[in-house]
């Protein structure tokens, strides 16, 4: 993909020092300009200037960009900024997202915990949106919006395969192996959601939409990439995942209806109904032998598991929350329609 246009101070130093050899860039200011963008932020699960300097470091580990040297991924001053941007990140976050309390570091009361944090509530969605009300424009919207973490499905939680053992290990790789299509490429569920994509008109190019991605939706593909590079976050890469397959069958089958209601066919609506099957066996998985076999392997690890949960959801209202109040008013999610 191409290096995405700056949104402020901070992302432009980033992206003008990308755009030359790491053995000739001067990287001197970024430690300030990272300092300066932090003390500036009022709220930085929404900060355009943070979360795209955040997205494109964290993607030097994914694709990379055009013409970007792949030296500037473990580039020592790079990575420093993402440290500090990613400490701002968690102290925002411990102080905004609730953890369960009183869960036994067991099995059974892990997978408990993660079925109760995620069960369905009957507030306003966006898949009931979907569902009943979406116009044609928003539903390609919803598409747009996905595309950033969906066209790269797995692969964050993927991060996690080495740094677990066992039973655990089996069941990331189980869940993945579906992921990735079980071999096959056509049934990769990134290359799935590129027929939609393709289905409802849209370009499904890896990264096509990054100038139209607002914060929000980039702080939640963010978070994911923060868990899964990191080993110290392994607990919360398994509950993030768990929450994350948890909330997906009915809300998937929802958005089915919602394309199906406007006249796509089964080509267009397979992602959303391929993950209505899928998902019911991987929460399963997910919740029991993954979350709840690491616990018992690394009791230590449950409020990471837990935190990991709550964070998925958490972020995944923020989403939906600026989707929906977007649409109330009957103007673009987008940063440009």
């Amino acid at each position: 993909m191409k290096l995405p246009s700056p949104r402020g101070p901070l992302s432009r130093v980033v992206t003008d020092l990308l755009i030359s050899p790491v053995s000739t860039a001067d990287a001197a200011d970024l430690t300030d300009a990272t300092r300066r963008a932090l003390a500036r932020s009022v709220d930085i699960v929404v900060d355009d200037d943070v979360q795209l300097s955040l997205y494109v470091m964290y993607e030097l580990f994914y694709r990379g960009f055009e013409g970007v040297d792949d030296d500037w991924e473990w580039s020592p001053e790079l990575l420093g900024a993402r440290r500090l941007i990613e400490a701002a990140l968690e102290e925002h976050l411990v102080e905004r997202v609730g953890v369960p309390g009183d869960v036994r570091p067991d099995r059974a009361s892990v997978a408990d915990a993660l079925f109760a944090l995620t069960a369905p509530t009957p507030g306003p969605s966006v898949a009931r949106y979907v569902a009943r009300r979406a116009t044609l424009e928003q539903l390609r919207e919803l598409l747009v919006q996905r595309s950033v973490y969906q066209l790269k499905e797995a692969d964050p939680h993927t991060w996690a395969i080495p740094r677990l053992v066992g039973q655990p290990k089996a069941a990331l790789v189980e869940i993945q192996a579906d992921e990735y299509g079980g071999g096959d490429p056509g049934r990769m569920h990134c290359e799935l959601f590129a027929r939609t994509m393709r289905g409802a008109g849209l370009d499904a190019e890896y990264g096509t939409y990054i100038e139209q991605i607002p914060a929000v939706t980039l702080a939640g593909v963010n978070v994911m990439s923060w868990f899964g590079l990191h080993r110290r976050w392994r607990g919360a890469t398994a509950g993030h995942l768990a929450a994350f397959e948890m909330t997906s069958s009915l809300p998937n089958r929802l958005y089915g209806d919602g394309f199906r209601r406007h006249g796509f066919d089964s080509d267009t609506t397979w992602y959303f109904d391929e993950h209505v099957e899928a998902d019911a066996v991987h929460e399963q998985i997910a919740g029991r032998d993954l979350a709840g076999g690491l616990v018992e392997q690394e009791p230590e690890l449950l409020h990471d598991i837990l935190f990991g949960a709550a964070t998925c959801l958490y972020m995944d209202d923020l989403v939906g929350a600026h989707l929906l109040s977007a649409w109330d008013a009957d103007v673009s999610s987008l940063r440009t329609p």
